[in-house]
């Protein structure tokens, strides 16, 4: 079974991941949890270039449309290498972001059908959780860490990647559930495990 988790920054998508693997592996299921961008090459330089650490000479930023191209490749790269071999075995696959990340994200910064276009060779999701939780909330969350922000970590820009999620789910709506991500970390838990249990019956 292949599961992934998407919100927002902030909506605890990666609390989310590894509390479900604990769950499923407590059940006696192997589990594999991984992540997008990956830690292939791409998805490194994909993280760099999020956090500034990788720029245009100049100092600009990479251009949308070349972040959302290297978010397919390693897309390929990360279910080729990681996700289908997890699958071919029977183990269950969590990945935190996937397909509905890039619609969200890059599809806000670039033409949204260029996006979907790109990952057209990238499977569905058996069951895709968003994790729903308005952008204060989000942008609170972010404010306790102890790391510097990403590009897109702002409230202009969680507040367009939100509306692009809405369009996304419309656009790849096949096995996506929502869940209110406002409560606790065990109240969240408890209705992603809802979630995974009804798409396992």
């Amino acid at each position: 079974m292949f599961i992934v988790l998407e919100g927002l920054d902030g909506a605890g998508t990666t609390t989310q991941t590894a509390r479900l693997a604990d769950a499923l592996r407590a059940a006696g299921r192997e589990v594999v949890t991984t992540r997008e961008p990956s830690d292939g090459p791409v998805g490194t330089l994909i993280r760099h270039m999020l956090s500034r650490r990788v720029v245009l000479p100049g100092g600009e930023r990479a251009a949308p449309e070349t972040i959302a191209a290297l978010f397919a490749g390693d897309r390929i790269d990360h279910l080729r290498a990681t996700v289908e071999p997890a699958l071919a075995r029977g183990a269950v696959v969590i990945s935190d972001r996937y397909v509905h990340s890039s619609l969200a994200y890059q599809g806000q910064e670039c033409d949204r059908d260029w996006v979907l276009e790109a990952n057209r060779n990238a499977r569905d999701a058996d069951l895709t959780i968003f994790v729903d939780l308005p952008v204060d909330t989000c942008l609170e969350r972010i404010g306790t860490r102890n790391a510097a922000r990403d590009i897109y970590e702002t409230r202009a820009v969680l507040e367009r990647v939100r509306a692009g999620y809405e369009a996304a789910i419309e656009l790849r709506p096949n096995g996506v559930v929502r869940v209110d991500g406002t409560g606790t970390i065990d109240e969240v838990h408890a209705a992603i495990m809802r979630a995974v249990d009804a798409a396992s019956a």
